[in-house]
């Protein structure tokens, strides 16, 4: 990946504090939704949002896509290079 792709995807992330947050949050573990707005005070729904734009840009997956309830994140190899980058 070419430096200039790398800022373009850090300033995407940094530009909103919910995926900042989700991101950090997230890091090397497993977590649900629920588990990343109960961590940080905010609302299920802001950081699903946040979750669909980072895996919109391939910096979170679902591990468990056909589950209904339960569904646990993780950083991409892309997510874990871009968090090295954030405070």
């Amino acid at each position: 990946m070419k430096d200039n792709e790398l800022y373009e995807l850090l300033g995407f992330v940094k530009i909103s504090t919910y995926r900042t947050l989700t991101l950090k949050t997230i890091a090397n573990t497993l977590k649900m939704p629920s588990e990343i707005a109960k961590e940080n005070n905010t609302r299920t729904s802001q950081i699903s949002t946040a979750l669909l734009d980072l895996k919109k840009k391939k910096l979170v997956i679902c591990v468990n896509e056909n589950a209904r309830k339960g569904r646990l994140y993780k950083c991409t190899d892309l997510g874990l290079k871009i968090l090295k980058y954030l405070d």
